[in-house]
């Protein structure tokens, strides 16, 4: 909505919030990345590990193994899902900061524009006085209202 080259733009502590806000947005996103690549990964392991052997311990060894990478998987999905939801407050609230600096950008804007018909009507007000001053002066100096007083 902001335009380029308006106000605000270029530098201000609105474009620090943006560039605070896209860099903790890529920050989120990387962590999303890592998280669905250690899923990924530890389900390719899972796969692997679950076979069925003759020997016992090595039977134990792989449930313990596959235990061990069920459990990675469920912290990443945990973590995984902790990210989405910050990415929903994230959404939301700069949703909310976007339409704040909206709202008083324009108020700003509406108070110039306040400012400058306050100016102009005063200007035009002055002029109205002076024109009226100098109308006045004119009459009661003219031919034609010495005529009336006499006829």
């Amino acid at each position: 909505m902001s335009k380029p080259g308006g106000p605000g733009a270029g530098g201000g502590p609105t474009a620090a919030a943006a560039a605070a806000a896209a860099q903790k947005q890529k920050s989120l996103l990387q962590r999303v990345d890592t998280d669905i690549a250690n899923i990924v990964d530890n389900f390719g392991l899972l796969v692997n590990v679950a076979r069925v052997n003759d020997l016992p311990v090595r039977n134990a060894q792989e449930a313990f193994q596959m235990e061990t990478r069920a459990s990675r998987m469920v912290q990443a999905a945990d973590s995984l899902l902790k990210l989405v939801s910050e990415l929903k407050q994230t959404a939301i609230f700069s949703g909310f900061e976007s339409l704040n600096e909206n709202v008083e950008r324009r108020i700003a804007e509406f108070n110039q524009l306040e400012e400058s018909s306050d100016r102009l009507l005063q200007r035009i007000g002055e002029q109205a006085a002076v024109s009226l001053n100098e109308l006045e002066t004119h009459y009661y100096s003219s031919v034609q209202r010495a005529h009336r007083q006499v006829g």
